[in-house]
């Protein structure tokens, strides 16, 4: 079939286009972000952020690149989000007004956090969230919006069929297909069906679990095995979980409960999200069972348990000054036990081990998903992949959310169960891929002769040569996109191999030099311990400046500090082998 399809020859069809473009999202675990755009219309499916790497000293948060949509921001109709996690609702306050302050739709929950988080940046009263249900529809210029629940570890997470003049297409969210959920209504195959027998034109599906065989563990199976830690624990239990894993927290609580236990909580995102979800009834236990966290003291270790933030190892969260006795009110000792209920993200591996370190160190036990269940996933696993498209019956499958092996491993996925694999698309951030209704019979024969989709018309997908912006964007303090790669350069550089500052002082007339260079160095040298080498920079500053001064008066100084900085560079890297920022600083006096 992939043999006659390369020798038909598109059509000169030159209507409308759908453009299906993923902003962000992909190749990465983060920031999600889709664009979906017919003619004067687009929608917008999450708007997410990412937490910074190991790469990124400083920064708060990665954003999505936004330049398209600013552009375009006459024709967005809608801001959909598909559930609450900040990978898909974080960067909505630092951009709403850029985009026009556009209608955001989501379900109660979500709406409820997103709503918190917009009063933060004093944004609430300028955006609009309306709130939807699973069984709504809503038309959205050219594009007709349904919704099925699906399972994840979060509430009120729902998947979305997109209809639009060339075909339905099925935005999964994140999802699993969890039978036995503790606080969630089971997945809608049977919507999912249903579009699949209207005709499907493309999917775009959950990736991050593609490598994983058979089906994600229940969240009724991890409850289990929190009640066994329970049990056996003599001392205060500390769990750690991601602030919006609702149905985690309703576990450890329900165990508590059954173990006679307190609660306490720490962190203020979960404080947040636990407010919430109090306030909104999609958590129920007895008021009684919180305790204030600098109130655990009054109570017997055996009945206390802590709920905190910080499995990931960040060192300004909770258990993060936990681990370093920074803590106010909860100092780990021996007979603690201490539960990391969450998976890393990848690239916080190496900030969790440093977190379970220092818990070791400071006497606890350390219980973790790899040698105990204690946390199960939220996405979909290869088989519950292969039942989402069965389902749906693409003609088209594009993998999401998820780095870039994953995205490959879910398209190999997806071509064992039968789709094409010319009609798999792997692409990347900032990919335009068009799909223009093809009629040239010879194609229209072959596209309905798949008989692995129920889609009827004939379209053909082509990824558009030009790619938009979608690099990183970096939140640092109050600004965004303020700090680019030169910037993280320089930080990584000082971080390396630290600062060394250069002072000379310059007489305005004589052009002599006014006393001696003044150095400071940071993260280089300990200046008391280096006396030589600096005595010996200094000699080689005075040589560099009398050699440019020697010309008669300088209009720009620019030049000696251009020497400044290369040779006394070069010397540094001679006489230690390493490379510190050089900043030379001129004074005329």
């Amino acid at each position: 079939m992939s043999t006659q399809k390369q020798t038909i020859k598109p059509s000169t069809y030159v209507g409308k286009k759908l453009k299906i473009i993923p902003l962000s999202g992909l190749e990465e675990v983060g920031k999600n972000c889709t664009i979906f755009e017919y003619g004067d219309d687009i929608i917008v499916v999450d708007l997410g952020l990412m937490f910074p790497n190991e790469e990124m000293p400083g920064v708060d948060y990665v954003v999505p690149d936004i330049t398209y949509l600013k552009k375009n921001k006459n024709k967005i109709r809608g801001l959909i989000i598909t559930h609450g996690h900040m990978d898909h609702t974080g960067a909505i306050p630092y951009f709403m007004k850029e985009l026009g302050f556009p209608t955001i739709f989501t379900l109660p929950l979500t709406a409820e956090m997103i709503r918190v988080r917009l009063e933060e940046f004093k944004l609430d009263k300028k955006v609009m969230i309306k709130i939807i249900g699973p069984d709504d529809q809503l038309n959205l210029g050219i594009f007709n919006l349904s919704f099925f629940r699906v399972n994840h570890n979060i509430p009120d997470s729902v998947g979305i069929g997109i209809k639009t003049p060339l075909g339905i297409v099925i935005h999964t969210g994140d999802y699993k297909f969890d039978h036995t959920p503790v606080d969630q209504e089971p997945t809608e195959f049977h919507k999912i069906a249903r579009l699949g027998g209207e005709g499907v034109l493309a999917l775009l599906s959950d990736s991050t679990n593609s490598e994983q065989p058979g089906f994600a563990v229940s969240e009724k199976k991890i409850g289990e095995n929190l009640n066994s830690l329970f049990d056996q624990a003599r001392g205060r239990i500390i769990i750690s979980t991601f602030a919006s894993l609702l149905s985690r927290q309703q576990q450890i609580i329900n165990a508590a409960i059954l173990h006679g236990r307190k609660v306490a909580v720490s962190g203020y995102s979960l404080e947040k999200n636990l407010e919430i979800a109090i306030r909104l009834r999609y958590m129920n236990f007895p008021k009684d069972i919180f305790i204030p966290i600098r109130a655990i003291g009054d109570y017997p270790d055996h009945k206390i348990s802590v709920i905190c933030t910080g499995a990931q190892g960040q060192e300004t969260s909770a258990l993060g000054r936990m681990s370093k006795g920074e803590h106010r009110d909860v100092q780990i000792k021996h007979g603690d036990l201490v539960v990391l209920s969450s998976s890393p993200i990848p690239g916080n591996e190496r900030s969790v081990q440093n977190l379970m370190n220092s818990l070791f160190r400071l006497g606890a036990k350390v219980v973790y998903n790899k040698i105990f269940g204690v946390h199960a996933s939220g996405h979909a696993y290869q088989e519950e992949q292969k039942l989402m498209i069965a389902l749906s019956r693409p003609r088209y499958f594009i993998p999401i959310h998820g780095e870039r092996y994953m995205l490959e491993r879910q398209s190999d996925t997806a071509v064992s169960i039968g789709v094409p694999r010319e009609n798999s698309y792997v692409i990347s951030n900032g990919c335009v891929l068009e799909f223009i209704e093809d009629t040239n019979p010879a194609y229209v024969k072959l596209a309905l002769a798949n008989r692995f989709t129920n889609h009827k018309i004939p379209v053909r997908a082509r990824v558009a040569a030009k790619k938009l912006p979608s690099g990183y964007v970096m939140v640092d303090g109050l600004g965004i996109g303020d700090v680019g790669n030169i910037v993280l350069r320089d930080r990584q550089l000082m971080s390396q191999d630290g600062m060394f500052v250069i002072i000379v002082t310059v007489d305005n007339e004589t052009l002599d030099l006014v006393g001696s260079p003044d150095i400071i160095s940071r993260g280089f040298v300990y200046l008391r311990e280096a006396k030589d080498l600096l005595q010996e920079t200094r000699k080689k500053v005075r040589d560099i400046v009398k050699d440019h001064t020697s010309v008669g008066r300088i209009e720009n100084w620019s030049s000696l500090k251009t020497a400044l900085r290369d040779e006394i560079g070069t010397y540094l890297f001679q006489k230690t082998e390493r490379r510190p920022m050089i900043l030379p600083v001129v004074i005329e006096v």
